[in-house]
């Protein structure tokens, strides 16, 4: 069975997608940014960027049924690449123990104001 989860975020309708897409035990979620929609703001430092970013995340991992844990993926897209080691404590606060397999891409995002965005796939454990 195939369920949509929303952000709440403007974007997703505005463009066509989803926050997060279940379909069976697999939970993909797209790209995600820093922002608290919840303030509408985001940070200008990248390591609380990274941080809101994983909160962001996990939110659309819990109303899945899933949680860090399950990841077995996880894709790095960063406008500057020099960013990428300030965000590593906190990258492995929250993957350090699930270590999914996972890359670093330096791209261009779709607002200037966003310096890190993160894509994880996530496969819930049976039971």
């Amino acid at each position: 069975m195939r369920r949509l989860i929303s952000s709440g975020s403007s974007f997703e309708a505005e463009i066509g997608y989803s926050r997060a897409v279940v379909d069976g035990d697999w939970v993909f979620v797209s790209g995600t940014t820093g922002f608290d929609y919840a303030a509408g703001t985001i940070s200008d430092d990248v390591v609380e960027q990274a941080e809101q970013t994983l909160r962001n995340i996990g939110a659309a991992l819990t109303e899945a049924g899933a949680s860090f844990a399950d990841i077995v993926r996880a894709n790095y897209v960063l406008p500057d690449g020099a960013d990428f080691p300030a965000c590593w404590p906190v990258l492995r606060r929250y993957f350090g123990e699930v270590r999914p397999a996972s890359m670093m891409i330096v791209a261009g995002l779709a607002d200037p104001r966003m310096k890190i965005e993160i894509e994880v796939t996530a496969r819930k454990k049976a039971g």
